[in-house]
């Protein structure tokens, strides 16, 4: 099974992933985050977060555990 990867986080800390083929959601506040989460693709199959998306989405958000996140180290 083929699927792609997404990074949601600061610009800063997800620029380089977009070269390595990864979806990017360049996103600077938690509502963006939310937003990105909300809206990704089905064919994505893992998420890589910030450390700063990950709190956003852990404050009030029903998080599905459909994919796999991993969290960058901070």
């Amino acid at each position: 099974m083929m699927g792609a990867v997404a990074v949601i986080g600061e610009s800063v800390k997800t620029i380089g992933f977009g070269l390595a083929g990864a979806i990017v959601f360049e996103c600077e506040t938690p509502a963006q985050v939310r937003h990105a989460w909300e809206t990704l693709p089905n064919d994505v199959l893992t998420v890589i977060l910030t450390p700063a998306a990950h709190a956003a989405l852990q404050v009030g958000h029903p998080c599905e555990a459909s994919r796999p996140v991993v969290v960058m180290p901070s």
